[in-house]
């Protein structure tokens, strides 16, 4: 899926979970000195720029399917090997790293189990394969509240809670599927503090992902119902919200 939203857009949305993410997930990977490693469908490059940090700019590659999130990560983090691609097809050749990580970005693959196939490939042998994934499925990730109260506007709406690794045992279940082994799971949890329902709900209605796409996809009367809807599921004042991931790691 490629995200027709900037990459300005896309930090207020994401960003402010992705980034402090990172670094759970690249732990949780075991990423480290003297590594060569691939961001999997980079973004702007939350993850990346952690990779970099660890293992420096010219052991790191990134791809992502958006011309504006590739153009923005290479400009943020020089040095890096950024390119545009699908996860479904890597324009690498086999064993090409040593770790390769999807931070966000497997519910988002047209083809997850190619797309898991694929980051095995390019993965040496002994290498680690790494995905996580917002615990949409228990209403745990960073838009918990806009979905359910999406729900009661409509039912049928997509609110990726059935996309894959959004449910617990997901993730390893694919990795299993690419015949990795030591397949192991995980719960990351990030925390996110909001000056007020306002600073919550603003980059809702940037337009990014599935969840800014249904709410410009609802006329003005609708919006304002969802957003009536979500002020009354969120504390007044300023607060906290915590996210959960679930990641998965396995061994080619």
């Amino acid at each position: 899926m490629s995200f027709a939203a900037g990459p300005k857009a896309y930090d207020r949305f994401m960003g402010r979970y992705s980034t402090p993410l990172a670094p759970l997930f690249a732990d949780f990977a075991s990423v480290g000195d003297a590594q060569r490693v691939l961001d999997v469908g980079c973004g702007p490059g939350a993850l990346t720029g952690e990779l970099v940090r660890r293992v420096g700019a010219e052991s790191v590659s990134a791809v992502d399917p958006s011309p504006g999130f590739v153009e923005a990560a290479a400009e943020r983090h020089p040095g890096v090997d950024v390119r545009r691609a699908e996860a479904e097809s890597l324009p690498f050749e086999d064993g090409s790293f040593d770790a390769t990580l999807a931070q966000l970005v497997v519910h988002f693959m047209g083809d997850p189990a190619a797309g898991i196939g694929e980051m095995t490939r390019v993965t040496r042998p002994g290498g680690i394969v790494a995905a996580c994934v917002w615990d949409f499925g228990g209403g745990r990730g960073p838009l918990g509240p806009f979905w359910i109260a999406a729900r009661e506007l409509d039912p049928e709406v997509d609110d990726e809670s059935e996309r894959a690794g959004a449910r617990s045992g997901q993730l390893a279940e694919l990795f299993r599927g690419a015949r990795l082994r030591d397949v192991q799971e995980s719960d990351l949890a990030v925390r996110r503090a909001y000056s007020g329902f306002d600073d919550w709900w603003e980059p809702f209605t940037r337009g990014v992902g599935p969840a800014g796409g249904f709410l410009a996809s609802l006329d003005p009367a609708g919006r304002s119902q969802l957003e009536a809807h979500c002020r009354s599921r969120l504390p007044s004042g300023s607060f906290d919200l915590t996210a959960h991931a679930w990641a998965a790691r396995g061994v080619v």
